[in-house]
């Protein structure tokens, strides 16, 4: 259930929490009244990267950047600033590279959405935390790291708050990946049997592509050097840093291929869990 729902729903029964169930029955968070309302603004700045070419999405991003492909009759990009708008966010930093200048052209300075927006410019691609480090000016204070092309109904400021709890100088939103192997497994040592599983389920965390960082992290990034955003996780760990995994249970789709662009549309248009 997405967040506008849960709220719909504590309204009409007059309820202050209810709990989210995962498909195995378990308990696996808590939507809270408190939680769902519009946040007060606050400091903290969001980082966009919005640079890529959007190579496995052609054609459609032949002539678009990816972040601005539609979804819901706008772009992906605007999804973004618009939630994150109603959890208190006004300042937001657009890392932009390919066909970088609709985007600008686009939002402009952010005014007419009610937001503070400025932009950076990757002269060549630096990686998904490599253009962290021409931010030094924009940001003051731990922010907010999301992928252009990703549409969550994640509480970024939760994921601020989840850092700070844990004393870590990053927070990776990661969300439960689950794979049915089409046939039936046959376990060996050597060339002995030992046994069969049927159609085994393989259960990983993956990366969901939004991050909270701590102002001390830019330190662990290179000017113009090309740096993805495990590898920065990698650095503050082998730093003696604190990295921690914040769990996403809430509709989560990364935009990467025309099929996903697909069923992001027939999803909005099934249940709109993206608009605000």
């Amino acid at each position: 259930m997405d967040r506008k729902t849960a709220l719909a729903l504590m309204t009409s029964h007059k309820i202050l929490q209810i709990p989210i169930i995962n498909l195995e029955g378990y308990v696996v968070g808590l939507h809270l009244w408190d939680d769902l309302g519009l946040a007060s603004e606050h400091a903290h700045a969001m980082v966009i990267m919005a640079g890529g070419k959007g190579v496995r999405l052609r054609p459609f991003t032949e002539n678009c950047p990816k972040p601005m492909l539609h979804v819901g009759g706008k772009p992906m990009l605007q999804h973004i600033i618009e939630r994150a708008k109603t959890q208190g966010f006004k300042k937001f930093v657009i890392s932009v590279n390919y066909l970088g200048q609709m985007i600008q052209d686009y939002f402009k300075d952010g005014s007419n959405y009610g937001v503070e927006i400025t932009y950076i410019q990757e002269d060549q691609p630096l990686g998904t935390a490599g253009a962290l480090s021409l931010i030094e000016h924009h940001v003051n204070s731990d922010f907010i790291v999301t992928n252009g092309d990703v549409l969550a109904d994640i509480d970024y400021f939760d994921l601020i708050k989840f850092r700070k709890k844990h004393d870590a100088s990053g927070a990776m939103a990661v969300r439960l990946f689950e794979w049915t192997n089409p046939y039936g497994v046959v376990r060996l040592e050597g060339m002995n049997i030992t046994g069969f599983t049927e159609k085994p389920v393989v259960r990983s965390h993956i990366n969901a592509g939004i991050y909270a960082l701590s102002l001390a992290a830019l330190a662990h990034i290179s000017m113009h050097e090309y740096c993805d955003m495990p590898t920065l996780f990698e650095r503050l760990r082998e730093a003696g840093h604190r990295t921690v995994a914040y769990p996403l249970h809430e509709p989560w789709l990364d935009v990467g291929r025309p099929d996903d662009l697909k069923r992001a549309n027939a999803n909005f248009a099934e249940k709109p869990e993206y608009s605000n």
